[in-house]
């Protein structure tokens, strides 16, 4: 339904397992290659408790207009693609709250158990939110990354991989944010202080889930400016695990705006303020966005134009008929739409350019690699001005591809651009939401091959069955634009580990280490399969048996 979920905060919890499961202890499968054992045998506590050690111009060309036909808009061009036979390896989010308020790795044991089935499934590791209002809590340039290097070491004991999302925004207020986390205190205190420094938007409601670009370059944080914030948090992260990034942490995804995405937060479910398919509303009303609004519009002799955003475009539930401004032959394709669309999308794509500058330059020759994220607004993508789009800050409309700019700013800074609703497929979608998320994807694949920039994939909705695995599988390919350099599945919980959802995650694994070429491998189901996985229910203490068989 909507573009990221960040679902169930809890995993498979070893105590009540005997409650959660009705199926035998013992899940059997069908088969995989290849046929290794791996035991985990009881032994004395001490052996099982775990023990841990230690600029603006070169951005023009992507603002630009494109000249090209309409029709010809969104069409491939150029740029390199994934080969098919590449294998695309398959990552797993790990639960919102893994690190506790309190800094500690939640449920230590149970994380141990569940890494060591995912690494005998075929994963290449996981992701963790390393969230700002956890780690930076206690004040400004304090960091307390103790939990998150438990969690390092025990990754790197599994011999997984680590994607680490560098989270400055709030956990809560959005679909499947079950915990919440929000911005460090002494940040909400600015904020309770400055209420302009979260987004607006026309009816003046504040948004606490991120800080507006709009002040991006002032010293509104106690004297820092938020890049600087930003800045002084990834330097922190770098130099605490400068031994383990390239090596245990492979990536780090850079955080850019709600849910960890570089848009607007023009769709919050908060309190009922957004339901989906709503067209949503932008979120240029705060002192900082209606000064660079202003600014701008003097500066090509449009004083009248700075006063606020469009006055016709509804409201947040509605539908893109309903409004003047986004209706099939509204004021979105006018003279006056132009400037303002190019001018909010620009501001965005900016903030983007001047983070992942700063990630650059902080992370250049640790080998981890850099990525950042892109919201999968599907809905309304069959009309004509791609309202829900256009309120998030992507100008991407029936005339203009608005994800290319995109790409070719994260290809600028050597940038991995994420992307989600990988699993959806039209046909799944409400009539009445005009959504093709299948029109999108291509769209999103086409701009990131002809940008030359990596593209990797998430499910944005919690899925476990072989129809959606199927499609991701599909959409892997580079049949059409570019393929996936990796794919990170949403999200560990005790439902993954059920016995039909358990099987078709290592069939899906496996079909995407083979290049996701046997598309028909998940409909076979269960039949010629000898994957065996079996727990031990009745798990009390320490010293009980867990054991993951591949037989």
């Amino acid at each position: 339904m909507i573009s990221t979920l960040r679902c169930s905060p809890s995993f498979i919890n070893l105590k009540d397992s005997t409650k959660s499961q009705k199926t035998p202890g013992a899940l059997c499968f069908a088969q995989t290659k290849p046929s290794y054992r791996i035991r985990v045998i009881r032994n004395s506590v001490q052996e099982a408790q775990l023990s841990f050690s230690k600029s603006k111009a070169s951005m023009l060309e992507g603002y630009r207009r494109s000249t090209e036909k309409p029709e010809q808009l969104h069409a491939l061009s150029g740029g390199h693609s994934k080969e098919n036979d590449l294998r695309v390896p398959v990552f797993v989010m790990l639960p919102l709250d893994t690190v506790t308020q309190r800094g500690h790795l939640n449920r230590p044991r149970a994380m141990n158990a569940s890494l060591m089935a995912l690494k005998s499934a075929g994963v290449e590791g996981v992701m963790v939110d390393a969230w700002w209002g956890l780690v930076e809590k206690d004040g400004p340039l304090r960091y307390n990354w103790e939990g998150y290097a438990d969690l390092v070491q025990m990754v790197q004991k599994h011999g997984l991989k680590l994607q680490v999302v560098m989270s400055f925004h709030q956990c809560g207020g959005n679909v499947g944010d079950t915990c919440s986390i929000p911005l460090p205190p002494w940040a909400l205190e600015e904020i309770s202080k400055n209420p302009e420094l979260v987004y607006t938007d026309r009816s003046g409601r504040r948004n606490p889930e991120y800080i507006s670009l709009g002040c991006d370059s002032l010293p509104v944080l106690r004297g820092r400016t938020p890049i600087q914030v930003y800045s002084d948090y990834m330097r922190s992260f770098r130099d605490r695990f400068r031994n383990f990034l390239g090596d245990v942490i492979v990536e780090v995804q850079v955080g850019m705006g709600p849910c960890g995405e570089l848009r607007y937060p023009s769709y919050p479910e908060s309190n009922g303020t957004w339901n989906f398919p709503g067209i949503g509303e932008f979120q240029c009303y705060d002192k900082y966005m209606r000064t660079s609004l202003q600014a701008a519009a003097e500066a090509i002799g449009k004083r009248d134009w700075g006063t606020s955003g469009p006055h016709d475009c509804g409201q947040y539930k509605q539908f893109p008929e309903d409004t003047g401004f986004f209706r099939r032959d509204g004021t979105w394709n006018s003279e006056y739409a132009e400037f303002f669309l190019e001018w909010y999308s620009g501001n965005l794509l900016e903030h983007g350019d001047r983070i992942l500058l700063a990630a650059r330059g902080i992370f250049q020759g640790t080998e981890a690699k850099l990525s950042a994220k892109v919201a999968g607004i599907h809905w309304h993508y069959r009309t004509r001005s791609h309202a829900p789009e256009l309120t998030a800050g992507y100008y991407n409309t029936r005339h203009r591809d608005g994800y290319l700019p995109i790409a070719r700013m994260m290809g600028k800074h050597g940038v991995v651009f994420n992307f989600t609703c990988m699993e959806m497929k039209d046909g799944e979608q409400a009539g009445n939401a005009e959504s093709s998320p299948e029109g999108l994807v291509r769209q999103v694949k086409m701009a990131t091959r002809s940008a030359r920039t990596e593209l990797a994939g998430e499910n944005a909705l919690e899925r476990y069955d072989a129809s959606a695995y199927g499609q991701v599988l599909e959409t892997s390919r580079s049949n059409s634009g570019n393929g996936l350099c990796a794919f990170t599945f949403l999200r560990m919980n005790k439902k993954l580990f059920e016995e039909e959802n358990w099987r078709h995650l290592v069939h899906f694994i496996k079909s995407m280490l083979e290049g996701g070429r046997d598309t028909k491998l998940l409909e076979r189901g269960s039949s010629g399969s000898n994957l065996y996985v079996g727990f031990i229910k009745e798990i009390k203490t320490v010293k009980d048996v867990i054991e993951v068989v591949l037989v």
